[in-house]
């Protein structure tokens, strides 16, 4: 996913959910928002109309996320049983969308201007150039809605190209995954000490004829050391 190294808001209606803080540094909320109209219509229609609205200590918001309504998935009835992992999924496949109001940084503190990008999956290349420079190897990979056209799979060089536009760099805008093996069924955000500040959510699955669920957990702040 990755090449050498791993390197406004309008009309928002809210609903009636808790916010989650963990020692008041930054708070999450559900909302149903519009989805962006940047976004290709293609890649629109994979998103549910509810986002995760993520703010700051003082209330100021950061920035919205939109999951996909329903993700594919390769994956065996004996996977299913046993809990999906990212590895079922696709490399390259879209997860959602983000739109940030304000600047951020990605795991590799690349700055990621404010605007409206596509959340695709991607894995860390299995080379000594990435060893120990995260402690997991699945990231989201951000791309401007406007070089994003369609939600087929493409080839992860190309995903990291088209990623590189979101960070203008050389390498992809990167946000991290974790694990969230037992998602809870409100988004819950979670301090995982060091900076990093982790949204889990439990997102519905189809693998062949299976409906089923996987707990995403993504990065919204921190970075690598």
């Amino acid at each position: 996913m990755i090449r050498k190294i791993l390197p406004a808001l309008t009309g928002v209606l809210l609903v009636a959910v808790p916010a989650w803080s963990a020692e008041g540094a930054y708070t999450i909320k559900s909302a149903n928002t519009e989805i962006p109209k940047e976004l290709k219509k293609p890649i629109a229609e994979l998103l549910s109309d509810q986002c995760v609205q993520f703010l700051d200590g003082k209330g100021n918001l950061l920035g919205e996320v939109w999951f996909r309504k329903d993700i594919p998935a390769k994956a065996t009835p004996a996977q299913v049983k046993n809990g999906l992992t990212y590895r079922e999924i696709e490399e390259t496949t879209v997860l959602g969308a983000v739109r940030f109001a304000q600047p951020m940084t990605d795991f590799r503190k690349q700055k990621i201007k404010a605007g409206v990008y596509t959340m695709r999956l991607g894995f860390q290349p299995m080379d000594g150039d990435h060893m120990g420079t995260a402690p997991y190897p699945e990231f989201c990979l951000l791309s401007p809605a406007d070089s994003d056209e369609k939600p087929a799979a493409m080839t992860p060089k190309d995903l990291q190209d088209m990623s590189a536009k979101a960070s203008g760099t050389t390498h992809p805008a990167v946000f991290l995954l974790y694990p969230n093996e037992k998602p809870e069924d409100a988004p819950k955000l979670i301090d995982k000490g060091k900076g990093i500040w982790v949204v889990n959510v439990k997102e519905p699955v189809t693998a062949g004829q299976e409906k089923t669920f996987i707990g995403l957990g993504l990065t919204l702040v921190g970075h690598g050391e």
